[in-house]
This record gives C-alpha cells, sequence and structure tokens, in this order.
C-alpha cells in the first residue's frame, strides 16, 4: 500500500442549498486529506445517506463521446488503473512513503498498488465514475487553516511535509504526530508543528522541499524567493536538542511538540536567505535552486553568491510560466510550462542571462514534470483534461510512427484521457515504476468533488519496440 496525500478545498455550510456552489459556505475551513476515499458526508443536495445525488442527465458532447471511446480501451492500454471519485476539491496529491511490499502489489499506506501483469483486465475496464476506489483508503484528516494550495514532502521523511495557503506563510505538518479529526464538521482547525514567516504577501504555489538537507523554498506574489532550514527551529531551543539532530527523528519531533505546549500559536522560523529579482508573482521554484513566474522569467539562484539572480533568462516563455521541473537523472536539463501552452526544455549549459531563452525542445501544455523512471521521459497536463507522456529521445527518431496517429505531436507516445475536467496535479511514484496519481477539477461533473485516479499504461507502450515484438512472438 502507498501512502500518498490529495489537498483542496472543504467548505462547510449550515444548511446548503440544493444546487450548493464550491464557493458558498459559512465559514471555510479546508482540508489536508489522506487518501480520501470513503468520505460519507450527509450534506444535503450532495450526498444523501451515504450515496451521492444522481445528476440529472444530459445530452452526450464530443468530449463525452471520447471518454467513452477511451474507457473502452482501458484493459488493452493500461497494466493497472483505479478511479476515486472525492468528497472535495482538490488541488494537490503527492506520493509518500513505501510502508510494505508483497508479491503481487505494494503497501503503503493509503493505496494499494498492484503490480505489472497482475492486474485482472475485469477489474480495471470496470468502474463507476460515482464511486470510490476498493484500493484507496483514508487513515487520517487535518483541518488546514485556509485552502490548501500546494503539498511538498520531505524527501528524507515524507511525514514532514509543508503547504501552501491564501497566506504569506508557509506551514509545516508533522503528519504522524498530527491528531485525526475524522469526519467532525465541528472539529477546531489543526494547528501547524512549524510556521514559515518572511514573505511579505501571499504564497500560494511556488513550493519545494530539499532531497539532501531539510530546506524548504518557495516564492509568492511579493515578487521574493524565500529559503528556510527547518533545523533552525531545533537549534533555537535552548537545552532541548541539538542541530545535528536530523529532521523527522523522534527526537527532533519531540521537541517541536514539546515547544508547542508552552506557547499558545506554532513557534515560527524566519528565513535564511531572500532572493530579490522577479517583476511579478513567483509561480514555482525547484531545488538547487531555479524559480519561474509570471515575469516569463527562469531565474537560476545561488546562495552563496548573494541575493541576486545567478543567471536570469529574461524571456523563456511568451506567456506566464507556471511550474519548473530539474531532472532527477541530469542536472544539466530542466522542464518549464507555460500559460502560451507550451513546455519547454531547456539545457543549463546553454543558458545566458537577457534575452530570450533558446530551448532544445517545445511541447504542448502548461505543466510538467520529469519521470524518475527514464532520464528521456516525462509528463505534462493541461485544460485539455489530458496528461501527455513524452520521450524526448524519440523526437525526429525513425519510429515516430510507434504513436500510430499521423497528427500526434513529436516525442508524444502517450496520453492519459480519463479525467473530463482540467487536470490540476499530477505525481509519478518514484517507488512503483510508471505509476501515476493524478487529480482533476471535475466537480461539476461529480457534484461537487473532484477526481483521483492512480494508474500505469501497459509496459507493452514504454518498452523498446524491438523487445515487446520479440516477446509478441514468443506468445503465439
Amino acid at each position: 500500500m502507498i501512502r500518498f496525500i490529495t489537498a483542496g478545498t472543504r467548505r462547510r455550510c449550515s444548511t446548503p442549498p440544493l444546487n450548493w456552489p464550491l464557493g458558498l459556505g459559512v465559514r471555510t475551513a479546508d482540508r489536508i486529506r489522506f487518501a480520501v476515499a470513503r468520505e460519507r458526508l450527509e450534506l444535503r443536495g450532495m450526498v444523501v445517506k451515504g450515496r451521492r445525488k444522481k445528476s440529472a442527465p444530459r445530452p452526450l458532447t464530443e468530449e463525452d463521446e471520447g471518454y467513452l471511446k477511451w474507457k473502452v480501451r482501458i484493459p488493452l492500454i493500461y497494466d493497472w488503473f483505479t478511479n476515486d471519485n472525492l468528497s472535495w476539491p482538490s488541488l494537490s496529491c503527492r506520493w509518500g512513503q513505501q510502508l510494505e511490499e508483497k508479491a503481487y502489489k505494494n503497501i503503503q499506506p493509503n493505496c494499494e498498488v498492484v503490480k505489472p501483469r497482475t492486474a485482472a483486465a475485469e477489474h480495471i475496464s470496470v468502474f463507476d465514475e460515482e464511486s470510490q476506489s476498493p484500493y484507496v483508503k483514508k487513515i487520517k484528516t487535518i483541518i488546514h487553516p485556509g485552502e490548501v494550495n500546494r503539498i511538498r514532502e520531505l524527501p528524507q521523511n515524507s511525514n514532514i511535509v509543508a503547504t501552501h495557503t491564501d497566506s504569506p506563510e508557509v506551514l509545516i505538518w508533522d503528519v504522524d504526530a498530527q491528531p485525526d479529526c475524522g469526519d467532525d464538521l465541528g472539529a477546531a482547525e489543526s494547528h501547524p508543528n512549524l510556521i514559515l514567516t518572511g514573505h511579505q504577501s501571499n504564497a500560494e504555489y511556488a513550493l519545494a522541499m530539499c532531497n539532501y538537507e531539510a530546506l524548504v523554498l518557495s516564492g509568492g506574489r511579493d515578487n521574493l524567493v524565500v529559503l528556510w532550514c527547518i533545523r533552525d527551529h531545533v537549534s533555537s531551543l535552548a537545552n532541548t536538542t541539538s542541530l545535528g539532530v536530523p529532521v523527522g527523528s523522534p527526537s527532533c519531533m519531540q521537541s517541536m511538540n514539546a515547544s508547542e505546549d508552552k506557547i499558545s500559536d506554532s513557534p515560527t522560523v524566519a528565513p535564511r536567505s531572500v532572493f530579490h529579482g522577479h517583476k511579478d508573482t513567483v509561480e514555482d521554484v525547484q531545488f538547487c535552486h531555479f524559480s519561474v513566474g509570471d515575469d516569463s522569467c527562469l531565474i537560476l539562484w545561488d546562495a552563496r553568491a548573494g541575493r541576486s539572480p545567478a543567471l536570469k533568462v529574461e524571456k523563456a516563455h511568451d506567456g506566464d510560466i507556471n511550474c519548473v521541473d530539474w531532472s532527477p537523472h541530469d542536472e544539466n536539463f530542466i522542464l518549464t510550462g507555460s500559460a502560451d501552452s507550451s513546455v519547454k526544455m531547456f539545457d543549463r549549459r546553454n543558458l545566458t542571462s537577457g534575452g530570450a531563452g533558446s530551448s532544445l525542445h517545445t511541447f504542448r501544455h502548461h505543466k510538467a514534470a520529469w519521470s524518475p523512471d527514464k532520464s528521456s521521459v516525462f509528463g505534462s497536463a493541461g485544460e485539455d483534461n489530458l496528461i501527455n507522456i513524452w520521450d524526448y529521445e524519440k523526437v525526429g527518431a525513425s519510429y515516430e510512427h510507434f504513436m500510430r496517429t499521423p497528427t500526434a505531436p513529436p516525442g508524444l507516445f502517450f496520453q492519459h484521457a480519463g479525467h473530463r475536467d482540467k487536470v490540476v496535479d499530477f505525481h509519478w511514484n518514484a517507488t512503483e515504476p510508471w505509476t501515476i496519481a493524478s487529480v482533476s477539477d471535475d466537480c461539476a461533473r461529480v457534484n461537487g468533488g473532484g477526481t483521483l485516479q492512480v494508474w500505469r499504461m501497459s509496459d507493452l507502450i514504454h518498452r523498446h519496440e524491438d523487445e515487446v515484438l520479440a516477446e509478441l512472438e514468443m506468445g503465439k
């Protein structure tokens, strides 16, 4: 079973009308939900006796017909697939650590992921868009103070997560130490273990945690990029622990919780560095250390060299840049996704300050993330409801016909078409090869909640063509 986190908006209303709009509520208390399946809420007009209210039939659109065609092909193109209809909108999803491994599936505390070649075609071909997945189980609910816009986990210990909401602060949570709020609509908001201060205006989306140290990087509407170290809080506790205590260890977490007993509010940590260089909102950040923003700039920072950009590409895209991702396989390759509906791949060695950015390749969509399984593969998502899987090594290659679609963009070799509205987030599983969790904002279609899907394309698609043909010949 695999732990993953979904986060988003939960709005309470004392007497919700029959057509309850997402923006309406007497008070707002949003949740970080850890596998938010099987919630049974009795809000009138949304859920009746544990079942969702059926929506009125509507005529099929061209988009619906495409979805139905995709649904028929599920047993042919997926090795595993599950669909979970969320009770509340979700803006982010993340995988956690693997806790147990069995012969036919991985056990991580929130989701069972069936291993390759063991998924039954009967199961993955028959599912109900209005139901919850039997593979997704809720284990804890934390009531978040404000909307949860972004979640990032500490790679050294994924029980430590950072969240962004509509405020200047970054909130740090020890999810194991936090009490479970369950489904109690009257429960009080949870208190974060740490609050990171330093932004002068709201910081809503740009958030990253370092793979090697307990560092947090954030960007906001104040055009700033801010860097913290979680250990700075531990070192400030007199006679409690030392800077050498690993963040996430029992003694470190106990010291964090003990300090909260002495004060009414969560402890705060000041930044180590504040970087200046963007002229508009910072939309995304990545260690070590890149940032992008609404000023169309791609900036590289070096904390050793001061607070000004070490390198600044002024016109990396023709619109706002929404995301940046650094390849885990090759430190020279960078992906950026923009509101101009393009994903660009840059080589850091060729970047120069000033002028327009010269990319190696340009792809479709506005959000992108590298695959941990193959160095040349990455995924992208956009408002067309699709997740595209690309291989830049296939751009211009002689076997480009493998996509079997003459109009397919160069490098595209798989499309996930299971979402019925824009995909707001997706995340590759680092321990289970070629497995992705994705979440979409199709609240209007499912009466108030989004959709979480966990899926893995057939290995016959991503393996080398010669290898696949040889295996098929042996099976004749």
